[in-house]
């Protein structure tokens, strides 16, 4: 019998020493290159290197050690060709069946504090030009990029004698799979457009999803290989696996309290909508404004917060049904106390949110756009009144909420609280009343416990947009609204200017939209 061949180069030795052996137990000779082969040396197999094969030093630090037509030949020769035989074996080039190679760590390394020419040597050339001619040739070789498939290929082998086609297939399709987010994260670097050509996706599988947002869709968790960020890296303290949902409006709860950045802010999202925000002068206090915002939507959401949280705080948590609590650090004894609520997810945040685009998938295409990450810088009155300073903190606050409501959106604040959040509607009054109404309600439905005070004080109003006709401004005026911040753009601006003047509303236009469909 016929032995066969199998090159081996990788990078990733986990579990590589233990599938080599049963290979050459299984009749197969090794060719291996640099580390990889002083490495199954050491283990006392017994390799050969890659320039006895062929007849050619490795060169160029090691660039050029596979880029060799003894060793191409070798693997895209077709077995049942007769002019690709004949050829082999005129050039006396020996085929080879398997080949098993994972890539330098280009992923882990584009990432790192390290100069543009040290990434550089981390992109790998002969790996996947090896893996590409060896898939193409998917009837005869074997051709292996994850640890994970060398006991499957090794139970084939026991059994028949050979991996199996539709495995070959398979294993093929990874490698294409793998090789095209590999050069995508690398034309993301050397090409640093943000409308490139061709739009290169390169998102690692982290996990498969229970379900999507329904229990009838299939779903998976992906994360990006070339960017950090807020979904990336978080570390699970506690708490059952997470769900698509969950997922959603984490990125969308801690986005919020993002914008907070020198000041201790809390955000509750329900079903990809903000459901209260707040700022606060501790932890405990911040929380606690946060859930009088909307006590009754905030069971069952997500809490967010840009700071550490501390035993006291998590007390309160516990006493309301909470899907995920985010924090960017916990006290043990925080720890100690939400853990008593062994569903509840606890997730500490690492990384800072870096997304610098927003994608979105419609039927055929995706649509790309840079993210809304900028405030006004000519924000001015345009009424006659002007508004004063509290009103103007109070405004700002509300103007930085509201851009992660969904359009039509308004926000009603005091200052440090978002006290009402109209949003989603199909017109501009109606997510006004809603918004409103919210601020000033008492009422706790069938939950006395949930029963609110009337906020006092000056509440003031934001909106995502600008007004179409002057009935906001108007209601706001019925209903007590002292302060309007909105982005004008109207043809009516005038109307609700002058509306703003007759009901004594100081009113500032910032010239900048926020929709969020």
């Amino acid at each position: 019998m016929s032995k066969k061949r199998a090159l081996i180069s990788v990078s990733d030795k986990s579990g590589l020493i233990d599938f080599a052996k049963f290979l050459e137990e299984s009749n197969y000779e090794l060719i291996s290159t640099g580390g990889t082969f002083k490495h199954l040396k050491e283990a006392g197999l017994s390799p050969i290197q890659i320039d006895e094969v062929t007849n050619f030093p490795e060169m160029l630090d090691g660039r050029v050690k596979t880029l060799h037509p003894k060793v191409h030949g070798g693997l895209l020769a077709v077995r049942d060709n007769e002019e690709h035989m004949k050829t082999v074996q005129e050039h006396e080039i020996g085929l080879i069946d398997m080949v098993i190679v994972n890539l330098y760590p280009f992923f882990e390394n584009v990432n790192k504090n390290i100069s543009l020419d040290e990434k550089v040597e981390f992109i790998d050339i002969g790996g996947p030009s090896m893996l590409r001619s060896a898939a193409k040739n998917f009837n005869s070789v074997t051709v292996i990029t994850d640890v994970e498939d060398y006991s499957k290929i090794q139970n084939e082998i026991s059994e028949t004698g050979d991996s199996t086609l539709e495995t070959r297939k398979k294993l093929a399709g990874k490698v294409f799979n793998l090789t095209s987010a590999y050069d995508a994260a690398i034309s993301k670097m050397l090409l640093d457009e943000d409308y490139p050509q061709y739009l290169n996706a390169s998102y690692k599988k982290v996990s498969d999803l229970r379900y999507g947002e329904n229990p009838h869709q299939t779903a998976a968790y992906y994360v990006s290989t070339f960017e950090n960020g807020a979904m990336k890296d978080f570390e699970i303290l506690g708490g059952k696996e997470l769900s698509f949902n969950n997922l959603r409006d984490m990125d969308l709860c801690w986005k919020v309290v993002n914008e907070f950045k020198n000041e201790m802010a809390c955000c509750a999202v329900k079903h990809s909508t903000p459901c209260g925000v707040a700022i606060g002068n501790s932890p405990l206090e911040t929380y606690r404004k946060t859930f009088e915002c909307d006590p009754i939507s905030i069971f069952g959401g997500i809490i967010a917060m840009n700071f550490k949280v501390d035993a006291a705080t998590a007390e309160e948590l516990n006493k309301t049904f909470l899907e995920i609590v985010m924090a960017s650090d916990f006290d043990e004894a925080a720890l100690e106390i939400l853990r008593k609520k062994k569903n509840l997810r606890i997730i500490k945040i690492k990384n800072p949110v870096s997304d610098q685009q927003t994608w979105v998938k419609i039927d055929g295409g995706i649509l790309v756009q840079d993210n809304d990450n900028q405030f006004s810088e000519e924000i001015k009155t345009v009424t006659e009144i002007q508004p004063t300073e509290e009103q103007k903190k109070a405004l700002l606050f509300a103007q930085r909420v509201v851009k992660y409501v969904k359009s039509n959106a308004i926000v009603v604040s005091n200052g440090t609280q978002a006290l009402g959040i109209g949003g989603g509607q199909v017109n501009r009054i109606w997510a006004t009343e809603q918004a409103v109404n919210r601020a000033k309600e008492i009422d706790g439905g069938d939950s006395p416990s949930l029963l609110r005070q009337k906020f006092s004080g000056d509440l003031v109003l934001a909106s995502d947009a600008f007004f179409p006709f002057r009935d906001v401004v108007d209601f706001c005026a019925k209903e007590g609204i002292k302060a309007i911040i909105q982005p004008g753009g109207s043809v009516k601006d005038q109307d609700s200017i002058e509306a703003a003047n007759e009901h004594k509303i100081p009113m500032m236009l910032t010239g900048m939209r926020h929709f969020l469909h």
